[in-house]
């Protein structure tokens, strides 16, 4: 299974950014769920949102809640991570990643920095 991160770049505080996983490869389930990740200089990986292949739940950390959306495509077999109101905080390398349970962690992308400067 492949997973293509791109999207990230340099943004100034309260801007916004979209980020897109395309899964290029591999098969999505009605069971998988597909969620990004981030993690900051000196910081532990830390998760972001999710959302299921074939329903409509979504799932979000309570840092980034009302200020990103997740949503998906299948069509392109693509999920994007709309980011607004960026903070400083939120800087550093995201990641996609792709299970069949929450939170998924089975299947990893490449990451893509976004850097939130203020």
């Amino acid at each position: 299974v492949q997973l293509q991160a791109s999207g990230g770049g340099s943004v100034q505080a309260g801007g916004p950014l979209r980020l897109s996983c395309v899964v290029a490869s591999g098969r999505l389930y009605s069971s998988s769920i597909v969620g990004w990740y981030r993690q900051a200089p000196g910081r532990e990986r830390e998760f972001v949102s999710a959302i299921r292949w074939n329903d409509p739940r979504t799932y979000y950390a309570d840092s980034v809640k009302g200020r990103f959306t997740i949503s998906r495509n299948n069509a392109k077999n693509t999920v994007y991570l709309q980011m607004d109101s960026l903070k400083p905080e939120d800087t550093g390398v995201y990641y996609c990643a792709l299970g069949s349970s929450y939170p998924p962690d089975r299947y990893w992308g490449q990451g893509t920095l976004v850097t939130v400067s203020s």
